[in-house]
């Protein structure tokens, strides 16, 4: 009987283990998707401040008048930007996306791919280089 009671509590103690290890795991993963999204953030922000300055350094080059294509900030000569970043989208976990521009003015965005799980926040650019934040929980 003594050897039944044992193989019970073994049962029990390798049951506790791994209640255990599944919970430190879920903490591991929670912590990892927090800092995967705030460096998803962090290059989003990055991101639209790039093309926000080659939008107006060109504007400064051509008599105050944006691109109506982003693709011309890639083909000028010097170049504006490395790379057209709206045609190279998705990048890190976000949407780049220019939905103005115009010869006067332009806006553009940086939507999480999927709310929550690549960025908590939408970002938007326009004229003059204003960066706006909004929780991406309310455009779902």
């Amino acid at each position: 009987m003594s050897n039944f009671k044992q193989r019970g509590l073994s049962f029990i103690t390798i049951m506790i283990i791994i209640a255990l290890f599944a919970l430190v795991l879920r903490f591991a993963i929670e912590r990892l998707m927090k800092i995967t999204i705030q460096q998803n953030e962090s290059n989003a922000q990055s991101t639209l401040k790039l093309i926000s300055t080659a939008l107006e350094n060109y504007a400064k080059d051509h008599s105050g008048a944006f691109p109506l294509d982003l693709s011309v900030l890639t083909h000028s000569n010097p170049a504006y930007l490395d790379k057209d970043y709206l045609s190279h989208s998705p990048l890190k976990g976000y949407e780049y996306s220019c939905s103005r521009l115009e010869a006067s003015s332009y806006s553009c965005s940086a939507i999480p791919v999927k709310c929550k799980f690549t960025g908590e926040k939408v970002y938007t650019v326009t004229t003059g280089g204003l960066v706006v934040a909004e929780s991406c929980r309310g455009r779902e």
